[in-house]
């Protein structure tokens, strides 16, 4: 049930990217938001058909990690 249009995987390549960063910065400074997070931004553009639905979540997650930074 993977969804692989054009717009799910702009925005897989992008909030991948950071959910990546994400989970990086979480794994090194031992923080659970941010790993958690980092791995939502990595798989979900690919479980979720609706582009414009695709882009508000990955920027709500993206804001999430900047309120999460440092808890």
């Amino acid at each position: 049930m993977l969804n692989f249009n054009p717009y799910n995987l702009l925005a897989g390549l992008i909030f991948g990217t950071i959910g990546w960063g994400a989970f990086i910065y979480g794994r090194r400074l031992d923080l659970d938001k941010p790993k958690f997070i980092g791995v939502a931004l990595i798989i979900y553009p690919y479980l979720i058909s609706h582009h414009i639905l695709v882009w508000v979540l990955g920027v709500a997650l993206v804001g999430l990690i900047w309120v999460y930074r440092h808890d």
